[in-house]
């Protein structure tokens, strides 16, 4: 770890902006598959009762709201309704997809969900669902029995939900590290799909958390995509995949979870990038809320021996991409890397012990092209030398 005498960063987690991106006019939203779900099961409850398939629905919001479906196509047998999800200005890998309804009669007044061809079978405690049954979060839950309920009244139904095509989507998504297989999962806390809003990440990133600790699992293991995941998992191999999780900007928020469900340790594995506003304090690294610190970078640069130039050069740099090519060209990329791995080590424990506890946390940069740890905590994880 860093000396005593090293000064410690504040610790700063950003709230999210409102969205992501700054367009000129304003983005349209959209719908979740919850919400198109509920809708097109409303639609086969009214062909149902009336023999007849509506053009248009309009159901009810968790906002107390209601918002107006166009029914895409149906059937009569069984009474069968097609809603497509129209995911607005931010489209998913589920937008377009037919969410496809149907309503049967049952004696017993119970209102049944049913998961049929393309929507996901929980196989993992942790997620709040029964395992064994469709992946129908609970707020979709309601908003489609409730749907149902306003055209059945007390009458009872089984409601079977279909996605065409939907498990070759689930391919997309990280359902099956969830352990949800065979298709996506019928989501939504609030019905409607925010343009370019990133809050669905971090909860994803929560969820992990917790399905992690429902598996018993210790240890997390926080990369921020696809190439220092894969990295993330040579390195670890005897760790479950549930372990493994792709936390983009929201570290703090998976830290914090993982204070919270008494996990003992995290392991980051990122790039320079992520990496360096993380060592000055910054858990929340959406980069409309910070910025790279290449002062930082610019101090290491000079303590372990790079000249006024390098120092220069790597404080005034637009990027830690350029700074980590002027590490590459001396003779102190091996210091200047391994410390900063040090540096977010630090932080990152020190942000886990105000969340409650102090986790023991380390951590491997990895290079650009996703292929090699170039500096750690870990001495042995390193699979790269400098020259």
């Amino acid at each position: 770890m860093s000396s005593q005498s090293d000064p410690q960063p504040p610790l700063r987690e950003p709230d999210l902006p409102r969205t992501a991106k700054v367009r000129p006019k304003a983005l349209r939203t959209g719908f979740t598959t919850g919400a198109c779900s509920a809708a097109a099961a409303r639609a086969a409850a009214e062909l149902l009762v009336t023999g007849e398939l509506p053009a248009t629905v309009d159901i009810g919001f968790p906002d107390g709201k209601r918002r107006r479906f166009p029914v895409d196509s149906g059937s009569a047998e069984p009474a069968t309704a097609v809603v497509v999800k129209d995911a607005g200005d931010d489209p998913d890998v589920t937008h377009g997809a037919r969410l496809t309804v149907s309503v049967t009669s049952r004696e017993d007044g119970e209102v049944v969900l049913h998961g049929g061809e393309g929507v996901g079978t929980v196989t993992k405690p942790g997620l709040g669902l029964e395992v064994g049954g469709p992946a129908i979060n609970p707020v979709p839950r309601q908003m489609i029995t409730d749907s149902v309920r306003e055209v059945l009244g007390e009458r009872g139904a089984d409601v079977t939900i279909t996605v065409p095509g939907g498990e070759k989507m689930a391919y997309k998504t990280t359902n099956r590290r969830l352990g949800i297989f065979g298709g996506i999962s019928i989501l939504g806390t609030t019905g409607i799909v925010r343009p370019f809003s990133t809050a669905s990440w971090r909860s994803s990133v929560e969820q992990a958390v917790s399905v992690l600790s429902a598996q018993r699992g210790r240890v997390a293991v926080l990369s921020t995509g696809g190439r220092t995941e894969r990295v993330a998992m040579r390195l670890l191999p005897d760790e479950p995949e549930v372990a493994f999780i792709e936390v983009g900007d929201f570290t703090g928020a998976a830290v914090r979870r993982a204070v919270e469900h008494g996990l003992e340790e995290v392991v980051f594995v990122g790039m320079i990038g992520k990496l360096t506003k993380l060592a000055s304090g910054v858990v929340m690294t959406h980069y409309t809320r910070s910025k790279v610190d290449t002062g930082l970078l610019g101090r290491l640069t000079a303590e372990f021996g790079g000249s006024e130039q390098d120092v220069a050069e790597v404080s005034e740099a637009a990027t830690a991409r350029r700074a980590y090519e002027v590490w590459q060209r001396g003779d102190f990329f091996s210091a200047c890397a391994h410390r900063l791995c040090e540096l977010v080590a630090a932080v990152l424990e020190r942000f886990s012990e105000e969340c409650g506890r102090r986790l023991r946390v380390r951590v491997a940069m990895v290079d650009f092209e996703g292929e090699h740890v170039v500096a750690a905590t870990e001495a042995r994880w390193v699979t790269w030398q400098s020259r």
